[in-house]
């Protein structure tokens, strides 16, 4: 098994501040903005984009923790660790993750969102969009593009949680 280190530290920090910046652009009315970080470390992601929104706009943007867990079509899961700190409704909610992959985590972090209330309009950022998507589910803002092989793995690393912040694909042959 081969793992090769494609983003390091400092170009993590680059795409988290290219898709906060993004954001700036597109949204014209920032405080109607509610972020949403699908656990575990989206929700690390979006802390992040909320500090540097903090720091460009002077805004406090609230940041909520979507547990996909209990809405995934592939597990039964009852426990429901949610966390949204306010009400949703005609809100422009953008879900925070670090890979997108077939689509079916954003699937389910639009249910959970749907359960808690109805947004005026959903949008989806990621650190890392890999291709191979299996639902009609596209990223509106994107760190990086990595096309790789189906067999091939991306693991993201953040230091909250791993100690470190980087980005490495894994070859199991």
């Amino acid at each position: 098994m081969k793992a090769k280190e494609i983003i390091d530290e400092v170009t993590m920090k680059r795409a988290v501040t290219r898709i906060t910046y993004e954001i700036i652009e597109r949204n014209k009315n920032l405080d109607n903005i509610v972020l949403a970080g699908i656990k575990t470390r989206g929700v690390y992601l979006a802390r992040r984009i909320q500090e540097r929104l903090q720091q460009l706009e002077g805004l406090e943007i609230p940041l909520g923790q979507l547990d996909i867990k209990p809405f995934r079509d592939d597990m039964k899961v009852e426990e429901d660790t949610t966390e949204m700190p306010v009400d949703i409704t005609d809100k422009d909610v953008i879900l925070v993750d670090d890979v997108l992959y077939t689509g079916r985590t954003i699937r389910a972090a639009i249910d959970n969102l749907v359960s808690l209330g109805r947004p005026a309009r959903v949008s989806l950022a990621v650190l890392i969009d890999r291709g191979h998507r299996e639902l009609p589910i596209r990223a509106d803002y994107v760190g990086k593009n990595i096309p790789t092989s189906s067999i091939e793995e991306i693991v993201v690393e953040v230091t909250e949680v791993d100690g470190r912040d980087s980005v490495s694909i894994v070859d199991p042959s």
